[in-house]
């Protein structure tokens, strides 16, 4: 399935509405999140600055999902096929900022997925992480093609064939970010 093709005032549109959902999200989720248990910030602190381990708040849903964006409606009329948009109660965990929200139970990797986008955020910030995410998905056709996605899953994976065998994920990103793979 292809997408449409868009102007700029369009792309520029759903970055800006992109980020004002992810702000949006933080905000409805971060009050009932919770810090890392020790045992989670003991395993994650091997490859995490710090601040990402200190920050990050978890929410776990219990018979409820993410609502999808408001904005899908405008993005099919504009000839997205629904298919290709990202559903959102089919995603294990969400990263809205430095706040993650669980949809299935609890797991090692997904958490490690998640901070990767914390740090993300962080080194980024919020308005360039959502115009890297969007142009990402807009250039790569679908989700699996998101290179921020691509640099979670990546290390993600790295992570989960060597748990032991720490690395610095901040230092990954920033490499990252260096070389314009983003």
């Amino acid at each position: 399935m292809a997408l449409p093709n868009l102007n700029a005032a369009q792309v520029g549109w759903i970055i800006q509405q992109t980020e004002a959902y992810i702000a949006a999200q933080r905000a409805i989720y971060r009050p009932d999140g919770v810090a890392l248990t020790l045992a989670q910030a003991t395993t994650m602190s091997p490859f995490f600055p710090q601040l990402a381990i200190n920050s990050t708040r978890l929410k776990t849903l219990v018979a409820t999902h993410v609502a999808n964006p408001p904005f899908y409606g405008q993005l099919t009329s504009w000839g997205f096929p629904p298919a290709l948009l990202l559903n959102f109660a089919q995603m294990a965990a969400i990263t809205f900022v430095d706040t993650v929200v669980f949809q299935v139970p609890y797991a090692d990797w997904i958490l490690f997925h998640e901070l990767v986008h914390v740090v993300q955020y962080q080194k980024l910030g919020l308005p360039t992480f959502a115009a890297k995410y969007i142009t990402g998905f807009l250039s790569g056709g679908c989700y699996e093609n998101i290179p921020l996605e691509r640099n979670a899953r990546e290390l993600e994976e790295r992570f989960s064939a060597a748990p032991a065998n720490p690395f610095a994920v901040a230092d990954v990103v920033q490499a990252w970010i260096d070389e314009g793979r983003f």
